[in-house]
């Protein structure tokens, strides 16, 4: 079994949201967002940035 850091599990969940908006701006690009799409976008948005500075907290603390 691997057993990976916390830091490591906030890498994968980043890599995760990116793919995620990725194929968002992807879709919006050639045939744009429903409402629902778009409220997804910003809430994928959001928690990439939370992931994000969590990761930078915890490196700080290391």
């Amino acid at each position: 079994m691997i057993s990976l850091s916390y830091v490591d599990l906030l890498g994968r969940r980043s890599t995760i949201l990116k793919h995620r908006m990725d194929d968002l701006i992807k879709k919006n690009n050639s045939q744009g967002l429903s409402a629902q799409e778009k409220n997804l976008y910003q809430t994928i948005v959001k928690e990439w940035h939370q992931v994000e500075s969590e990761i930078n907290s915890a490196r700080k603390e290391s």
